[in-house]
């Protein structure tokens, strides 16, 4: 007799050993089913991200301790980061392109992060190397659109290719390459804003036209 309301009689025992073997099929069964979802959901989901390669452009004339820790956070978000130093025939630039392709590839250990050169549009670039983003950095207002700007443009010749802006961290927020040259150019101390060895190539690189200069200007005064 089943009293209302109350949970039914457990099945007698000749049939108790039969109705825990079919419960126990049907969790396992109904295991391997979520399982089975579980393991095609993870792998769709995974498609959706898998193998997106990003490039980084610039002119990195000279590495700065903020474009280096772009970087980094860079090559945590995509699998794989392409740091490409754009060649410009018609500029005179501080260092080479070969000399700052050196200066990279000795500051740049991450992994999945390879060091790259290009000329012309970055679009075109971005399609031979198979990018779908393109990481940019932050300081300011004015950085934000002059960024826009390029980001609409490039979206205008190329569809596919993202745009993923990055603030930089707070330390950093005021420095660039353009900054740092004016600076060693003028004998000024650049520690702190550009890795050790970049601080040393530039002491080298400048150090005889800051010393030509001053001689100079001894002359003048006497």
């Amino acid at each position: 007799m089943q009293v209302r309301g109350l949970l039914p009689r457990r099945p007698h025992d000749a049939h108790r050993a039969q109705w825990q073997s079919r419960r126990d099929a049907h969790c396992s069964c109904a295991l391997l089913q979520l399982e089975s979802l579980h393991t095609t959901a993870s792998q769709r989901f995974r498609g959706l991200f898998k193998q997106v390669i990003a490039i980084y452009t610039g002119s990195f004339d000279p590495l700065t301790n903020g474009r280096l820790a772009l970087i980094g956070r860079g090559s945590k978000i995509f699998d794989e980061l392409i740091v490409a130093i754009l060649r410009t025939p018609d500029k005179e630039p501080l260092f080479s392109v070969a000399a700052r392709f050196e200066m990279l590839q000795s500051m740049v250990t991450h992994p999945n992060v390879r060091v790259d050169s290009f000329d012309g549009l970055m679009v075109d670039y971005a399609v031979r190397v198979g990018a779908t983003a393109v990481l940019r950095g932050i300081r300011a207002i004015s950085d934000y659109e002059y960024e826009l700007q390029m980001a609409l443009m490039n979206r205008k010749l190329e569809p596919r290719l993202e745009a993923v802006f990055m603030m930089p961290a707070e330390a950093y927020s005021y420095l660039s390459s353009r900054l740092v040259r004016e600076i060693a150019t003028l004998g000024g101390s650049v520690q702190g804003l550009v890795p050790p060895p970049v601080e040393q190539k530039l002491r080298d690189k400048l150090q005889p036209v800051i010393n030509r200069r001053e001689h100079g200007n001894l002359k003048q005064v006497k």
